[in-house]
């Protein structure tokens, strides 16, 4: 299982500091230094289930200033991957990619669900 994230987001800490007190193993991955590929954002999006657009970091300063709210529309989903896969910093985290899953930001429930803690 990969951990995707990015060091000083307060929400990769939370859900870093769960897997962590739940004795889950999993391999660490700095986003914005080892970005994910165009391939690998494919795999992420479609092992998630979500609409693509859940894949950008809507909240961030970087999503506002490219104007990507009115863009992305216009963007096919190949478009969409290829731009995220230039900048970390777009991607909304943390990601937990497992096998059969990828789940995009932290809730607690929905990782205890996929990861069967009661």
């Amino acid at each position: 299982m990969q951990f995707i994230c990015y060091k000083r987001c307060s929400t990769c800490a939370k859900a870093k500091k769960f897997l962590d007190d739940n004795n889950i193993k999993y391999e660490y991955r700095e986003i914005v230094e080892d970005i994910p590929t165009a391939k690998e954002l494919k795999e992420i999006h479609k092992k998630s289930g979500k609409d693509i657009k859940k894949l950008f970091n809507t909240s961030g300063q970087k999503y506002r200033e490219l104007n990507l709210k009115d863009k992305l529309k216009d963007m096919t989903d190949d478009e969409k991957y290829k731009l995220l896969s230039t900048d970390g910093i777009l991607i909304k985290r943390p990601i937990l990619l497992g096998d059969d899953f990828a789940l995009l930001g932290f809730k607690e429930e929905e990782y205890k669900e996929n990861l069967k803690i009661k």
